[in-house]
C-alpha cells in the first residue's frame, strides 16, 4: 500500500497533466525528491516536485470560527461515511463552502444526503481504473456550498474528502508563493542536482485561489515577477483546474 501522500502526489500530477496542455509527452514515474520524473521521448528528464501553497499569512481563527470550522468538518465526514456505505469507488473531493454560517447546524444530515445523491450521480458509470475529474456546477449544490471538486485515481485506496482552504485564507497570497518557491529552491540547490536531471519543475497546488482582501488575485500573480532556480513553477488552482506559469 502507497502512503496517503504518494496517493494524493500521482492523482494531482495526472490531473496537472491534463489540464496542462504543454505538458511533456512520456512516462511519468513516482520518485522522491522530486516527486516524480518524466522520462520525455526526447530521452532528456524532467523532475517535478509538487508542494502545497501554504497561508502563511492568514489570520487566525476565533472561538466561533473554529466551532464553525468544527462543523463543516463533521459535515464532511457524515456525507463521506454515507457515500462509502452505498460505494466502494475512492473519491479525492473538495468542499468549497460559501460562508455561510449555521447552515450546517441547522440542515446537516439533509444536505449530506442531497450532497452525497449529487456526487452519486456525477460518477456513475465511471471506472475505477481511470482517472477522472469533474466540478459540480453551484446551482446544482445545496445553498452553503459554492464548489464541490471530484476526483478519482487509480492509485487511490482510501478516500480523501476535506475542506478547501482548510489552512486558511491568506492576507498576502502573493507573498506566500514567494516563500514557497524560496524554500523549494534551497532544496533544489541542495538535493536535487545529485540527480543530475535536465530540467526542473515546481507545482504548487492550491485549493482555490483565494485571499481575504477583495481584488482580482489572479491577474495580481499573473503580473507579478517570480525568480526560481527551477526552468518553470506552476501554480494550480485545483477547484477551477487553472494553471499559472509564474517562472
Amino acid at each position: 500500500m502507497q502512503p496517503e501522500k504518494k496517493q494524493l502526489e500521482n492523482l494531482l500530477i495526472q490531473y496537472f497533466r491534463e489540464s496542462y496542455n504543454d505538458f511533456p509527452k512520456g512516462q511519468v514515474v513516482p520518485s522522491e525528491s522530486p516527486d516524480f520524473i518524466v522520462k520525455m521521448k526526447s530521452r532528456n528528464l524532467l523532475g517535478i516536485e509538487l508542494t502545497r501553497l501554504n497561508p502563511a499569512n492568514a489570520p487566525g481563527l476565533d472561538e466561533q470560527g473554529k466551532n464553525h470550522v468544527t462543523s463543516l468538518e463533521s459535515f464532511i465526514e457524515l456525507a463521506k461515511g454515507l457515500f462509502e456505505q452505498q460505494s466502494s469507488l475512492k473519491l479525492f473531493v473538495k468542499f468549497l463552502f460559501s460562508g455561510q454560517n449555521g447552515f450546517i447546524e441547522k440542515k446537516g444530515l439533509s444536505m449530506a444526503v442531497k450532497t452525497v445523491h449529487i456526487i452519486h450521480e456525477a460518477v456513475k458509470g465511471r471506472k475505477a481504473s481511470s482517472f477522472f475529474q469533474l466540478s459540480i456546477q453551484p446551482h446544482l449544490l445545496p445553498g452553503g456550498i459554492s464548489e464541490l471538486l471530484i476526483a478519482h485515481h487509480p492509485s487511490l485506496e482510501q478516500s480523501m474528502w476535506e475542506r478547501s482552504n482548510n489552512l486558511g485564507v491568506s492576507n498576502d497570497v502573493v507573498d506566500d508563493i514567494r516563500q514557497t518557491i524560496q524554500k523549494k529552491d534551497e532544496k533544489l540547490r541542495r538535493l536535487y542536482q545529485k540527480q543530475h536531471l535536465n530540467y526542473y519543475w515546481l507545482l504548487i497546488t492550491t485549493d482555490r485561489l483565494r485571499g481575504v482582501k477583495n481584488f482580482n488575485l489572479a491577474n495580481k500573480i499573473v503580473n507579478h515577477s517570480f525568480e526560481s532556480h527551477f526552468q518553470h513553477v506552476f501554480l494550480f488552482d485545483l477547484i477551477k483546474s487553472n494553471v499559472f506559469q509564474l517562472v
